[in-house]
């Protein structure tokens, strides 16, 4: 069982590090709520990739986020101003002894991340002892670690960072996810391109696999009119579709490109959330948004949305959900 506090009756200091992708990010925020709940003086500190640093602080849990670009600094290694920032990030790494070092990605990368991080005396960096169906965990990444905790390979993705962390530290899993993102104030200002009330359908993602049919949101889009829907998108192939799905409906708004704190804000102030397996679709669920989660080529049991029942998750791997399913969730959020 592990104690409250470190040597020395000093809090705990305990470094996160998961560096990608949003979703995954995401689905490791409970980890911060739940070593707060049992350690409420400990200091919590985590490495991220930099995209995500803006989510990341979103939570009033974390103490300090170190941004990592792996991302950017592999398109100009021989840069040296790029060299310089990644001996940067490790002396930034390096200032803090930590007392746990917990890696819930798995990868050679992120083990690194973990090797350069500093233990105090007694210390222990803990890991993944194996990947979950379809993962791209990397058994490497066991060599970093002094404890490595296995998990069911059909363990969902939030409950993987929480298992780890309650297996180092000495608690039970046992409560709800906590994500710990704020409400947004009733008086923040909204863009001006963003209705008073409205849905958000985010329909791309990469995979075209994971995509539901165009003349499904179109449908789908009909139905919930006079409603307004926002359709967000992340590249030029993306904002084709948008553009395509808006001609078809009256109702419909292509949005402008938006930061990641602009699409967050889209996703947590929405009335009614629509998407596939995706990052924004996830964090709408984490701000417990009215959200359909649709499946289409991803298995359900991953990724689900099961903390809220504002959550419906329709479809599965090979077994998309039909118009009238999603219309009749949509129709039930809503009230």
């Amino acid at each position: 069982m592990a104690t409250t506090q470190a040597r020395g009756g000093r809090p705990l200091n305990i470094l996160l590090v998961r560096v990608s992708s949003l979703g995954d990010v995401l689905h490791n925020m409970p980890m911060v709520a739940d070593i707060a709940r049992h350690f409420p003086d400990a200091h919590i500190d985590w490495v991220v990739e930099e995209g995500f640093v803006s989510l990341v602080r979103m939570n009033a849990r974390v103490r300090k986020v170190i941004p990592f670009a792996l991302r950017r600094w592999r398109k100009s290694l021989g840069k040296a101003e790029t060299r310089a920032e990644i001996k940067d990030f490790f002396r930034t790494l390096r200032q803090q002894e930590y007392d746990y070092v917990f890696d819930t990605q798995g990868l050679l990368k992120t083990g690194i991340i973990m090797g350069a991080a500093r233990v105090a005396k007694g210390g222990r960096k803990v890991g993944l002892a194996n990947g979950s169906e379809g993962s791209g965990y990397e058994g490497i990444s066991r060599i970093f670690h002094h404890l490595s905790v296995p998990t069911d390979p059909r363990t969902h993705a939030v409950a993987r960072g929480r298992i780890v962390a309650g297996a180092a530290l000495g608690y039970a899993v046992d409560t709800p996810a906590d994500f710990g993102l704020p409400a947004v104030p009733d008086d923040t200002p909204r863009p001006e391109w963003m209705p008073a009330s409205y849905a958000v359908f985010f329909h791309g993602t990469a995979r075209d696999a994971k995509k539901w049919a165009p003349e499904n949101w179109i449908a789908l889009g009909r139905e919930l009119a006079p409603m307004p829907v926002l359709l967000p998108w992340g590249s030029p192939k993306e904002k084709a579709e948008a553009e395509h799905l808006a001609a078809s409906l009256p109702n419909a708004r292509v949005l402008p490109k938006l930061s990641m704190a602009d699409a967050i804000t889209v996703a947590r102030r929405a009335d009614l959330v629509v998407g596939v397996d995706t990052g924004l679709v996830h964090i709408a669920a984490a701000f417990v948004r009215p959200t359909v989660e649709i499946y289409a080529d991803s298995p359900r049991w991953k990724t689900e949305g099961n903390w809220s029942p504002r959550i419906i998750n329709l479809g599965d791997q090979g077994t998309p959900p039909a118009v009238a399913d999603v219309l009749a969730a949509a129709r039930s959020l809503l009230g």
